[in-house]
């Protein structure tokens, strides 16, 4: 478990969980050192990310809206795991929920979110998964990246922690480019923003 000098991470997931890999790698090497992954929560019960999690004998905890019934049931199924795991921070990596505005106001500036394009483009509502990447590739943008901001009660609205950019190249699809902005982007701010909260909690 975390030790008393080391804020405590959630990291919510919803599917096959390559940012919380990148987060678990970046704590093996020592680039996320001022925060600890104590819990992974995710939203759908077949999730990859679980077993991710599991192999790093991190707890693991399932809040499934379907079955929960209400986006009221949901959060108070998420909110009584946080408190049981003492979580100082929430880290949303390919998190595919939206979460209120009751939610989100009682973690101000500790939900963390990981958005697939330089925010203020291709963000906000709808736009997730190859979304943003097939809206720039629309567009005919010529840098696309990745963004790490705060959440807040507005999608991708919350103040920005850091950014890269990533070029856009001839004959890119959507899933083409969703993997390089991935890997040169993505994987390596993510950790790098994650470690800079933690330092100052």
């Amino acid at each position: 478990m975390a030790t008393d000098n080391k804020a405590r991470i959630a990291v919510f997931v919803s599917g096959g969980g390559t940012n919380l890999q990148a987060l678990m790698d970046a704590e093996d090497k020592g680039i996320l050192k001022s925060g600890e992954i104590v819990l992974v929560v995710a939203s759908n019960p077949n999730a990859f990310a679980l077993e991710r999690a599991k192999k790093k004998n991190i707890a693991t905890a399932v809040a499934w809206k379907r079955e929960l019934g209400s986006q009221e049931a949901f959060e108070a199924a998420i909110e009584k795991e946080l408190a049981a795991h003492k979580i100082d921070l929430i880290v949303l990596a390919g998190f595919m929920n939206i979460l209120s505005a009751s939610f989100t106001s009682k973690w101000p500036e500790r939900i963390i979110n990981v958005h697939p394009a330089l925010i203020p483009s291709f963000c906000g509502k709808g736009m997730y998964g190859l979304a943003p990447h097939e809206a720039a590739l629309a567009k005919g943008v010529k840098v696309t990246g990745a963004t790490v901001h705060f959440v807040n009660e507005i999608p991708d609205g919350g103040k920005i922690i850091a950014q890269k950019a990533v070029y856009v190249e001839e004959g890119d699809t959507p899933e083409v480019l969703q993997r390089r902005v991935m890997e040169q982007a993505e994987w390596i701010i993510l950790p790098q923003a994650v470690e800079e909260v933690c330092s100052k909690l």
